[in-house]
């Protein structure tokens, strides 16, 4: 299996690990911490097939399988992984194991069918949506649902994330770092992010594949550096276009731990300070407006979790996993544990309170954290 369920205590990833009996505790000075995963995914097969009905060749997922080793890992994978990708049960199980008390869960990417036409994506959006809340009435005390919508259309992704917030109850929305290329911030969303903005609820950046192609066909680049290429990217987008200045409000969250830009933000601020083109949309500097973004856990090791922890603050790190993937952190609460310095205080934002704050939800609201 290609996801590992992992007791609490930092396991290497190459190690295997047993689950103990009952729902696994993180203490702190005899306090356990509410624990949220801010990132993890849900795939609907029914969304498959209507791809398969319209596009019958397209998988959904060339934007990933570039090559037939690629290709063959990443079928196998997603074979293996099916229970964990669809069924609420096996889901619990391994959040027990991880010490994870809510998912925040969201769509798999490859749900988000951009490239097509807007109506067929707001067919596939709804019927994904459908069930993540479904998955969210079947326990919602454990998961609160992110949902997607057909961002080629403004006006439709609106009415989308109108339906799931008011309706659902879904706590946030998960987009990708562009449209057909464009980047979200030249892709006519004003209005879209107006509304997100509004409804004060969370934006989920998560990347899927990348629009600079050319030399990442191999050794499964696309992901591997085109993910947190594609997240600087956007980033850089949202902070230099104005966009963070223009909805100070917004709520944004960014997977795998934001991309480069939060590792090597210097070279963002250097040329603002010398160069009128760095200077068209803000007046401030750009790690200033980055002060408004969130960024996941998902970074893999101890190092570059915590100087993100200290550049950033531990009130803008949120705790993922990227459930149920290989490229998932499978030790979340240990990941944050291993940290050296943090305080218990500083864990408690990471683990969960900064994600309560995000989601707008209530830990005592959900009795696995009593």
């Amino acid at each position: 299996m290609f996801f590992k369920c992992q007791a609490p205590g930092h396991v290497h990833h190459n190690q295997a690990a047993h689950a103990p009996a009952g729902h696994a505790q993180t203490v702190s000075d005899g306090k356990k911490h509410f624990t949220v995963d801010i990132h993890c995914h849900l795939h609907v097969a029914e969304a498959d097939e209507m791809l398969k009905s319209l596009s019958p060749r397209d998988t959904g997922r060339t934007m990933v399988d570039t090559n037939p080793i690629t290709a063959e890992i990443n079928k196998k994978q997603q074979t293996t992984i099916w229970p964990q990708l669809t069924d609420a049960d096996v889901r619990l199980k391994d959040m027990d194991v991880q010490g994870v008390d809510v998912q925040a869960v969201s769509p798999s990417p490859f749900h988000y069918n951009y490239a097509y036409d807007a109506e067929f994506a707001r067919g596939t959006s709804k019927v994904v949506n459908d069930k993540v809340a479904e998955m969210v009435a079947s326990h919602p005390d454990r998961f609160v649902g992110l949902c997607t919508v057909p961002l080629q259309d403004c006006d439709m992704a609106i009415e989308e994330l109108n339906r799931c917030i008011g309706e659902n109850g879904f706590k946030g929305v998960e987009i990708s770092t562009n449209v057909r290329g464009q980047d979200l911030t030249r892709a006519g969303l004003e209005r879209f992010f107006a509304r997100v903005e509004e409804l004060d609820t969370l934006i989920f950046m998560h990347p899927i594949g990348t629009s600079f192609k050319d030399r990442m066909d191999d050794h499964y680049f696309r992901n591997t550096i085109g993910h947190p290429l594609e997240s600087a990217l956007a980033v850089g987008h949202l902070v230099f276009d104005g966009y963070l200045d223009k909805f100070p409000g917004l709520k944004v969250c960014i997977a795998h731990g934001g991309g480069y830009i939060p590792a090597y933000y210097g070279r963002f601020d250097h040329p603002y300070h010398l160069r009128d083109d760095c200077r068209v949309n803000i007046d401030r500097a750009p790690t200033d407006v980055m002060k408004q973004l969130y960024f996941d856990t998902v970074v893999f090791t101890e190092t570059q979790l915590r100087h993100m922890i200290e550049v950033w603050g531990p009130d803008h790190v949120v705790m993922g996993t990227d459930y149920p993937y290989d490229m998932a952190e499978t030790d979340p609460v240990g990941h944050v544990e291993a940290v050296q310095g943090l305080s218990d205080g500083d864990k408690a934002q990471i683990m969960g309170g900064n994600a309560a704050h995000l989601l707008n939800i209530d830990a005592s609201a959900f009795a696995s954290a009593s």
